[in-house]
């Protein structure tokens, strides 16, 4: 099998990966309707009120990641996914009930949007641990990858599909049939063969062990500056449903189906993006910040575009950097993290990455609103570039290098430290980088 889908060999990652696509295309189906529903039905284009609404359905990843991270580090991680799996079912439900009845408010989204990030805030560490359960450590990377990929196609898909189902039947048959996805996750995970799992050992109880993670982390340099990286750029960057909504609405003046073709057109790039992930053997930290650089400069294009095409177009790059960026990260974390703290770091990185958005996304809803889209993806093009300058300057303090010019090849510059080869300096962070990979 090819390298690009090693993880795909097992039967179990396969059904994984089978169930999750289809849970996530309803995922994105809904998360279209409900943008929509809030930014056109329910407000008159209130940029403001549809970050608020963002901000709810992260805020308690935030606010609940130390008993997520021990809950997915301590329990059955398969039978926690299917109650979390069932219960975002049900909400999904009850807000389609609400809308098809006509008896819905804006405060029954915003209700309905907190409640399912509560289940989220446990779904989300178990998820991205449970996949170490699943496949061999090396073929992990390769695994986070094709999650990633599968994420990005149902965003291909998802929300084209939700488009033109708001024109047809409106969004509450959306967030029903969405309720319905979560039947193939469900079966999925009621299929795999238990014995053949990688169980990982549970975290102890005792005295401490809900903040452990932060201990963990706080010891970790590599750690720490991704986790800075992760803020800026889920807090003031991958705001999407902001960008590609007002953009198409106030901008452009267009519809709900020009809003889900933006969607899909950029999940070309996100799964690009993570399929080239997925042929890398081990990720490296300077692809994290170099894919953040290129994020920045990918929304200062999009900031730039005249019409709704060249700016659907400019998403294709926007998808791919930010999904190089998300998926690197991700696998450089769980690759590296001793697996009885998995869960517990991968809730701290996740509430980090996405617990953001609650302060993020309104004051970037807020700009969209005030001053316009275009905007909005400036702030989104400063994240990146900040993040990608952190980044360089932490690499260059950690490894105590020097920036030099080559002789040999004119207009390029090389990293080393004082007395040593370019060859040689490449190697050395070559050589760090694949330690920081193992472990240590």
């Amino acid at each position: 099998m090819s390298a690009m889908f090693l993880a795909l060999r097992g039967m179990n990652y396969r059904l994984w990966f089978a169930g999750a696509l289809i849970s996530n295309v309803g995922l994105w189906m809904q998360r279209t309707a409900q943008d929509w529903l809030v930014l056109t039905e329910l407000t008159d284009n209130d940029a403001t009120a549809l970050g608020i609404n963002m901000g709810l359905q992260f805020a308690p990843q935030l606010l609940l990641v130390p008993w997520a991270g021990l809950i997915a580090d301590r329990f059955e991680r398969r039978h926690l996914l299917i109650i979390t799996q069932a219960s975002a079912a049900l909400l999904a439900v009850g807000l389609g009930a609400l809308v098809l009845t006509g008896h819905v408010a804006l405060w029954h989204v915003f209700a309905f949007s907190a409640a399912l990030g509560v289940v989220s805030a446990i779904d989300s560490p178990a998820r991205q641990a449970f996949v170490s359960d699943l496949v061999r450590k090396r073929e992990l990377p390769n695994a986070v990858a094709l999650n990633a990929a599968s994420f990005n196609t149902a965003r291909l898909i998802g929300p084209a599909v939700a488009g033109g189902l708001v024109v047809l039947v409106g969004p509450g048959w959306v967030f029903v049939l969405n309720a319905g996805t979560y039947a193939a996750t469900i079966t999925a995970l009621l299929l795999l063969n238990a014995s053949t799992l990688f169980r990982t050992p549970r975290a102890p109880r005792g005295k401490g062990e809900l903040l452990a993670g932060f201990r963990y982390v706080r010891r970790r340099g590599d750690l720490l500056v991704l986790f800075i990286a992760a803020f800026i750029i889920g807090t003031f960057g991958l705001n999407f449903p902001i960008y590609s909504s007002t953009m198409t609405r106030i901008e452009f003046g267009l519809g709900a189906g020009e809003y889900g073709v933006l969607s899909s057109i950029l999940a070309i790039g996100s799964i690009t993006g993570a399929l080239v992930a997925a042929r890398r053997e081990r990720p490296r930290l300077r692809i994290v910040f170099g894919a953040a650089g290129l994020f920045g400069l990918a929304c200062l294009l999009s900031a730039a575009m005249p019409s709704f095409w060249s700016y659907a177009v400019s998403l294709i790059v926007v998808g791919l950097a930010s999904t190089t960026f998300m998926t690197t990260a991700n696998a450089t974390i769980q690759t590296t993290t001793s697996p009885v703290m998995r869960g517990r770091v991968m809730a701290l990185y996740m509430a980090i990455f996405v617990g953001g958005t609650p302060l993020g996304a309104p004051i970037v809803g807020w700009i969209a609103s005030e001053f316009g889209p275009r905007s909005a993806l400036l702030v989104g093009a400063a994240s990146g570039i900040v993040t990608a300058i952190i980044g360089v300057a932490w690499m260059v303090v950690a490894h105590d290098l020097r920036l030099r010019y080559s002789r040999r090849h004119p207009r390029r510059f090389y990293f080393t430290r004082d007395g040593q080869s370019r060859e040689a300096a490449t190697s050395e962070i070559a050589i760090t980088e694949t330690i920081a990979t193992k472990g240590s």
